[in-house]
């Protein structure tokens, strides 16, 4: 079924949008339009208008079609916000885990319907507070945790047999994982009810985020440990969520996020291949996470033509059968490289357009950026802003009602269809130098990513982009928001904290747990059962990364120049 028109009608269509210009063209000559050229953040060029001619091509139940059925255009569930609206998930982490449990019951008691976990920078890269490597940075960025009992006081008194938690960490994602099931279970709750998503994404940091520990082939080998765990322990786990977000935010465009997202993708799933598992028993479980920037209709379009590829790859390339298989489920969260410090509050604006276009697009799961992020942690003021915005899209604006509401405007399908061949033509790029491992190797999606990071900054420099309250419409200001601050007391409070913990634990189960992990990751026993026994055993975090580098090594990152 065609979503246009015959042909003659295109033919007469085209005529009549000559006649309009010809009508219009002296009133056009006497209002030069503002720009030379008009083009999306992305820098890809838009045209002054859309008609039926742009989608002549396009036939609606091959490329449009049904929410809930192929080819998922408009949305992988039949009644999608009708039926259930999408999970309101805060991104929080400051300080300890007391602190950051406080903000975790304020935002739920505020309407957050899940849990999203952000760790502080040694945590993130496999380190204890008291490793010299972090010393400064204890709970800064997010939650220092360093044993299990500090993953129990991060989840004290909440309902994580109800609700779903998120954990936004690389390297040592098995490990908090571990902690996490061990802290349930500990509070008596069967692994196979646990639900929520570890990101656990290493292509990305290689690509784009930048937190190291193994290097590429180890780091992928735990990565489908903690795959095939997951599909035989934890059946309502996403053990790994393939994140543009960070692809996005180090500079890439739009279509660069979603082909290095999706090529990251194939290669996960065909390393669990690799290893012999079947497609349809682990691929319902991947999860995905994209950026939602301030191009409004470019990021509509980059999710629905995500949706649509990712069913082409799953059926055609690794003929899965499953439609849960075809499904892309994606979080999102706003744009954190588009707020600025000058002018703060204009970033509510900024996040509450970026947030209505992830939901037009389609999310299951969205953050929405604070205020004051780009100059510290937020506030708690600043968090219940962001997640009232959430809530004002999602009970006042009326855009939940009906389902995928921009599908069959000319310009969003155009848009959509261009992003998905522009990205494919990439993914094949990227097939041909040998995979995503390989592409990393030679450093492409790198070089792609600082170019295109490059020609952006230019823009803005040279007065050719706009961004409000940096190169226009500036004034002089006094900083009028409230910064939180971490106390510095907090690093000796968390130190003296795993202390205690080292001196009352046994040390002899520890260390022949740990013993235990090194003879796995040495051999080919999935990692994450001894994982799990050493962390019970209140080894700790950078114990158990350090038996990982001892094995697998250290990653360097070579650089590019």
């Amino acid at each position: 079924m065609s979503l246009t028109f015959s042909r003659k009608l295109l033919k007469d269509l085209k005529a009549e949008e000559r006649k309009w210009l010809d009508k219009m063209e002296e009133e056009l000559s006497s209002r030069p339009e503002r720009l030379k050229r008009f083009s999306t953040i992305s820098n890809k060029e838009i045209q002054r208008i859309y008609t039926p001619g742009d989608t002549k091509d396009q036939d609606f139940n091959r490329d449009i079609g049904f929410p809930g059925e192929l080819p998922y255009t408009r949305g992988v569930h039949p009644s999608m916000y009708r039926g259930r609206l999408w999970t309101m998930r805060m991104f929080a982490g400051l300080g300890s885990a007391e602190d950051t449990n406080r903000r975790f019951h304020h935002l739920v008691n505020a309407g957050q319907t899940g849990l999203s976990v952000a760790f502080d920078l040694p945590t993130l890269m496999g380190y204890d507070s008291d490793s010299p490597r972090g010393r400064g940075e204890t709970g800064r960025c997010g939650v220092a945790i360093d044993t299990l009992g500090d993953i129990e006081d991060l989840f004290e008194g909440l309902p994580i047999d109800k609700i779903t938690t998120s954990m936004t960490i690389n390297p040592p994602a098995a490990v908090i994982w571990a902690m996490y099931i061990a802290a349930g279970e500990k509070r008596g709750i069967d692994r196979r009810v646990m639900g929520g998503t570890i990101q656990n994404d290493m292509l990305k940091e290689f690509i784009a985020q930048k937190t190291f520990m193994c290097p590429p082939e180890p780091s992928m080998r735990v990565i489908t440990d903690t795959v095939e765990f997951g599909t035989r322990e934890v059946p309502r786990w996403n053990p790994i969520s393939i994140s543009g977000y960070h692809i996005r935010e180090a500079g890439s465009t739009a279509v660069q996020e979603l082909a290095f997202t999706l090529a990251d993708g194939i290669a996960y799933t065909e390393d669990a291949l690799d290893r012999g598992l079947d497609v349809d028993d682990f691929a319902p479980r991947f999860s995905f996470f994209f950026n939602s920037h301030l191009d409004f209709f470019e990021e509509i379009a980059k999710f629905r033509a995500a949706r649509r590829m990712w069913a082409k790859i799953m059926r055609e390339r690794f003929k899965a059968k499953d439609q849960r298989s075809w499904w892309m489920r994606f979080h999102t969260q706003t744009a954190g490289c588009s707020l600025t410090a000058q002018q703060p509050y204009n970033n509510i604006v900024r996040t509450a357009l970026e947030a209505l276009a992830a939901v037009l697009g389609g999310t299951q799961s969205l953050h929405t950026n604070s205020l004051d992020e780009v100059l510290a942690t937020p506030t708690e003021e600043a968090a219940t802003i962001a997640l009232r915005t959430q809530q004002i899209i999602a009970e006042e604006s009326g855009v939940a009602n009906t389902i995928d509401p921009m599908g069959g405007s000319y310009f969003v399908e155009t848009l959509t269809d261009q992003i998905e061949s522009e990205a494919t033509t990439m993914i094949q790029k990227i097939d041909d130098m040998g995979g995503m491992l390989a592409a990393i190797e030679k450093s492409y999606p790198q070089r792609e990513i600082a170019d295109s990071a490059y020609h952006y900054q230019r823009e803005i420099e040279a007065d050719e982009r706009s961004v409000v309250g940096v190169n226009k419409y500036t004034m002089d200001e006094e900083l009028p928001v409230e910064i939180l601050e971490i106390d510095e007391a907090l690093e000796r409070i968390q130190i003296k904290k795993l202390n205690r913990i080292k001196e009352s634990r046994d040390n002899k189960k520890v260390k022949a747990c740990l013993v235990e992990l090194g003879e796995a990751c040495a051999g080919k026993q999935n990692v994450m059962e001894p994982i799990i026994e050493a962390v019970k055993e209140y080894a700790t975090l950078q114990e158990v990364c350090d038996v990982f580098r001892d094995v697998f090594g250290i990653y360097r990152d070579p650089g590019i120049f």
